[in-house]
């Protein structure tokens, strides 16, 4: 199969195939990303993350559905805990999301986190990309609920949905977790329960004594499940993209998360030279061997290594 043609004709097979490509890290996915790279910008990446148990997967089901009703091209990047046994996804999501996934203009992607912190997979950058070379409208990337740490969804998102819950323990607890920081708009899921006034109360609280920014998130009592209150959390996404293009934030923070990027790109070559030098034989563990007998400090062994990879770029360049 052609994967580069495949993908520019629209074929889901090709896409899927360059997408476990990347996953794989294979060079031949890198170069046709780099050739075809010209063709991303179009896509809106939107954010969907909370605590385990908020209704993740229901909020993206009915965002998704709504703008195909519009006519949009949708895509979903689900991002599922790693499967202990295989390292692969465990696929909740799409089974979850099973008329959607016959719907041509859904593509759905389940990825395995692999022990990523903040329960991205490191090829969930490359499924975006490919995704947005597709020809996708909007992107959606869920995350796994694993709390403080999937601020780095902020890397990839342009607009980031917090979704919370009321009966999950200690609203509080998991407001101050750090999560705060990254929610563009709160959707308070599942609020035909009990205690969900009070859990978007205290959500207002937190931003009003957090946020001194000139946009504040809107908060939102929603029920996924009955499509209660979606149709406004889909205008309040559409209403934050205006900000960010009228404000001038978009450039901006495009163009710090490109940068992020960039980083994460070179230190994955890097790192990849490095475990590849002394051709075959473990530098790093050489090194670490002298350090634990004194021989050699950490700082040398750094300088060492770093001398090493330098020569090797010199040498193969």
């Amino acid at each position: 199969m052609d994967i580069k043609a495949g993908l520019l004709k629209k074929d889901k097979r090709a896409a899927a195939r360059l997408i476990s490509m990347v996953e794989n890290g294979e060079t031949e996915a890198v170069r046709i990303i780099k050739e075809c790279y010209s063709m991303t910008g179009h896509a809106r990446i939107i954010g969907i993350t909370g605590p385990p148990g908020a209704g993740k997967s229901t909020v993206t089901d009915k965002l998704v559905k709504l703008l195909r009703k519009s006519g949009k091209q949708v895509g979903v990047v689900a991002v599922d805990p790693t499967s202990p046994f295989t390292g692969g996804a465990i696929l909740g999501d799409r089974v979850r999301m099973t008329d959607l996934s016959c719907d041509p203009g859904v593509f759905i992607r389940s990825m395995g986190t692999r022990g990523a912190l903040g329960g991205l997979s490191k090829a969930a950058n490359g499924a975006v990309m490919v995704l947005d070379i597709f020809g996708m409208d909007y992107i959606f990337i869920e995350t796994v609920g694993v709390g403080q740490s999937e601020v780095d969804i902020v890397k990839f998102a342009d607009t980031v949905v917090m979704v919370m819950v009321p009966g999950l323990g200690d609203d509080i607890q998991a407001i101050k977790a750090g999560i705060m920081e990254i929610g563009d708009i709160f959707a308070v899921n599942k609020s035909d329960r009990d205690g969900s006034e009070r859990t978007a109360a205290e959500i207002e609280a937190m931003l009003d004594f957090n946020r001194n920014e000139e946009y504040r998130p809107p908060v939102l009592n929603i029920i996924a499940r009955d499509n209660t209150g979606v149709a406004e959390l889909l205008e309040l996404i559409e209403n934050h993209w205006k900000y960010l293009n009228e404000s001038g934030s978009f450039r901006q923070k495009k163009t710090k998360r490109l940068r992020t990027e960039i980083m994460n790109i070179f230190r994955d070559m890097v790192m990849r030279t490095v475990y590849s030098l002394g051709g075959g034989t473990n530098i790093i563990d050489e090194l670490a061997e002298k350090v634990m007998e004194r021989q050699l400090d950490p700082y040398s062994a750094a300088d060492i290594l770093l001398d090493e990879f330098t020569k090797n770029r010199k040498d193969n360049y």
